[in-house]
This record gives structure tokens, C-alpha cells and sequence, in this order.
């Protein structure tokens, strides 16, 4: 049995997050020690390990969710799972057209060069006027 502490240090989740993931039924403790500590099984620390590593994928508590319900019921197809990741792939790379649209207009923006004062500053200019951006981001 771990503490939250030990939880905490062996999957570099913090502490107060373990407990919201835990508010939130993603994760339980398996009861308390006679201090009064959160314990938790070694079942508690795989799973934080898969909300820790799907997080870092970027994935939902939504989609993590369903992942960790799925995952209960190993005899089950894998299906539900490829579609849920599926979904966030999809998003991701929608995120990404998004940002290097961004990262085009940004350059834009930066590349107006001007040594005056910040009343006519052209990037100040080119963020207070939408209308002047070069295309949709």
C-alpha cells in the first residue's frame, strides 16, 4: 500500500491533483491508515500512471473516463478505445492547422519592423486591428 505522498513522488502527479482525480472517481484509495492517511493498492498507482500519461497526451478527464471504464472490462473489443483516441487525433490535429496559421500571422506581425514609440507601434497597431491580419487564425 502507498500513501498519497508516495503516490505522488513515484508518478510526479502532485498531490492536491491526486485528490482532485480522486474527487472527480478517477482514481480511489483503498481506505485509510490508522494516522488517518489515504492508502492506495498498487491497482491506484497504474491507474494514476495512465491519467498521468494520458493528460501528457493532451486527452480529457472526459476521454480518460471512458478509457479507464473501458479498461475495467478487459474482455471487451478494443473499438470503443481506437474511436475515443481517434476523436482526440483528430482534435489535435485541428489544434495544429490552428497554431501554424498562428505562427504564420505572428511572423507577420513581427516582421513589422518600426523604431517608434508604442503609440504607433505596428504590432500593437496589428493586434488591436483584426481586420488588418493577413487571414483567418
Amino acid at each position: 500500500m502507498f500513501s498519497i505522498g508516495q503516490l505522488s513522488k513515484r508518478t510526479g502527479v502532485k498531490i492536491p491533483t491526486i485528490r482532485y482525480y480522486e474527487q472527480m472517481g478517477l482514481i480511489a484509495s483503498e481506505g485509510r491508515s490508522a494516522g488517518n492517511q489515504r492508502r492506495y493498492s498498487e491497482v491506484g498507482l497504474e491507474r494514476l500512471s495512465f491519467i498521468r500519461h494520458a493528460r501528457d497526451l493532451g486527452l480529457s478527464i472526459e476521454n480518460i473516463r471512458e478509457l479507464a471504464d473501458l479498461s475495467e472490462h478487459p474482455e471487451q473489443s478494443c473499438d470503443e478505445a481506437h474511436h475515443v483516441a481517434g476523436r482526440h487525433l483528430e482534435a489535435v490535429r485541428a489544434r495544429i492547422v490552428k497554431l501554424q496559421r498562428l505562427e504564420v500571422e505572428l511572423a507577420r506581425i513581427t516582421a513589422l519592423h518600426d523604431e517608434g514609440q508604442v503609440g504607433t507601434c505596428n504590432v500593437i497597431g496589428a493586434l488591436a486591428d483584426h481586420g488588418g491580419c493577413a487571414g483567418e487564425h
